[in-house]
């Protein structure tokens, strides 16, 4: 009898049927759960506990679980597909929606800077707390097949490789930094031309408005997927590692919020009361309603209505400022999501896959996350693709991403809380630079009755 060749899906189906099927059962459950309108955050956490169980169970076993970590690589290819057209498309509306360049300069640039200044302190104080904690410290993954290690490169290399030099081809590369830094001299030239010729600007920021909400709904897509890629990248780390794997999750929530804390009481403590010279203890009392429904509903976007009646009515900022400085920051603030977050996740990833880092790629994770924040808050999970951003230009594996994703709703809450604080703070402050703080009032703690407070 003739030899029959092998069949690489013949044999792919022999070895990996029993989580394959698994697979398929796990995926219909979450998908039912969604159609029975079960909350995301509880089917990611779902997930992950599927994940872990099944990957956990496929260890004992010896059973092979090369097909759900095939279903978590194409999750993650999903998110690299939309890191570099997103981020673009996002950076060049936040920024060219300011009206005029006189506004960008006076009122716009003071804000911008607060809003990176915070975030790059962050950043700074995430990758801190992460190296002092190590929260990647007592598990070590495989980098997956075809990663190939960073060379280290000179200072004078880190500098030229941050600079734009074909904005096409660095897409193409997939050097995020570049195209960030190119975005931004699109926004400004928008902006400036906006000023002198509005109806040559117009169409551009409308090009671009429409591409804003075509990339936001695509990225729904991808987030929607969530779910079945944190059970295929977790079980697939289980599988191969089992539930050992869980205890580093413990350390990076303790180092998140740690980090949070600091940025929270050094950071926004410092700059109410050396800057705006006021109370720290007085500004938190009165601020306490825009932390609180942060916290709890896990959204600038639902803060914002709360966020502005504070700043206007309990902070006596003028509502000309407020109605700048807050609804932008609601897009582009991102201390928590986009500073402390990435920073510490960056640490947990380089550890785990055993990746080394040096003082170059620390400065990155700042420069990077700093940068990246400008744009993504506008999406949804802005955490997620902050972080996509800075893993991928430290050229470190998404993979790692999959990891941290299971416990996002937890430290999703201190972000949150930790963002639209900053907003707040960062209005106050440009208040009181615009002669626009009602300082008598304050002291005087004339409080006008939020609307939110007679439901």
């Amino acid at each position: 009898m003739a030899n029959i060749p092998n069949n690489n899906l013949v044999n792919a189906f022999e070895s990996n049927w029993v989580s394959l099927l698994i697979s398929v059962l796990v995926i219909g459950l979450l998908f039912w759960l969604s159609r029975r309108r079960v909350g995301f955050g509880y089917r990611v956490l779902i997930a992950m506990g599927i994940g872990l169980v099944v990957g956990a169970s496929l260890n004992a076993l010896k059973l092979d679980a090369t097909s759900i970590g095939t279903i978590g690589s194409i999750y993650v290819n999903l998110i690299k597909m939309l890191v570099i057209p997103l981020v673009a498309v996002l950076v060049v509306s936040s920024i060219s929606s300011i009206s005029s360049l006189g506004q960008l300069r006076k009122i716009g640039i003071k804000t911008i800077l607060l809003f990176l200044g915070t975030t790059g302190i962050a950043a700074l104080i995430g990758l801190i707390v992460a190296l002092v904690i190590n929260p990647g410290s007592g598990i070590s993954m495989q980098t997956t097949e075809g990663f190939e290690e960073r060379e280290i490169p000179t200072f004078s290399e880190v500098i030229l490789n941050l600079v734009p030099s074909n904005p096409i081809g660095d897409m193409a590369d997939g050097k995020v930094v570049p195209v960030l830094i190119f975005s931004i001299f699109i926004a400004v030239a928008i902006v400036q031309l906006a000023s002198r010729k509005p109806e040559a600007a117009e169409p551009v920021r409308q090009v671009v408005e429409s591409l804003k909400q075509v990339m936001n709904q695509v990225t729904k897509y991808i987030i929607r997927l969530t779910p079945y890629g944190v059970y295929a990248l977790i079980g697939s780390m289980a599988a191969r590692y089992g539930l050992e794997t869980i205890k580093p999750l413990i350390s990076l929530i303790l180092a998140t919020y740690i980090a949070l804390l600091l940025h929270f009481i050094l950071t926004f403590g410092s700059l109410v009361t050396f800057w705006a010279k006021l109370n720290p203890f007085k500004f938190l009392r009165k601020m306490y309603p825009t932390i609180a429904v942060a916290f709890t509903t896990r959204s600038s976007y639902a803060t914002l209505p709360v966020n502005l009646e504070v700043i206007t009515k309990r902070l006596r900022v003028s509502p000309r400022i407020a109605s700048f400085v807050a609804p932008l920051g609601a897009t582009m603030n991102m201390n928590g999501c986009g500073g402390v977050w990435p920073a510490v996740v960056a640490i947990f990833v380089a550890e785990v896959y055993g990746v080394p880092l040096d003082i170059s790629d620390y400065i990155l994770i700042v420069l990077v996350s700093t940068i990246s924040s400008i744009g993504v808050a506008g999406v949804p999970g802005p955490a997620s693709i902050s972080t996509t951003v800075v893993l991928t230009a430290l050229g470190l594996p998404l993979e790692g991403l999959g990891l941290v994703l299971a416990i996002d709703a937890v430290v999703d809450m201190g972000r949150t809380a930790v963002n639209a604080t900053g907003t707040t703070v960062s209005s106050v402050l440009v208040a009181v630079s615009e002669k626009e703080f009602d300082r008598e009032s304050y002291n005087r703690d004339e409080e006008e009755e939020l609307e939110f407070s007679r439901a």
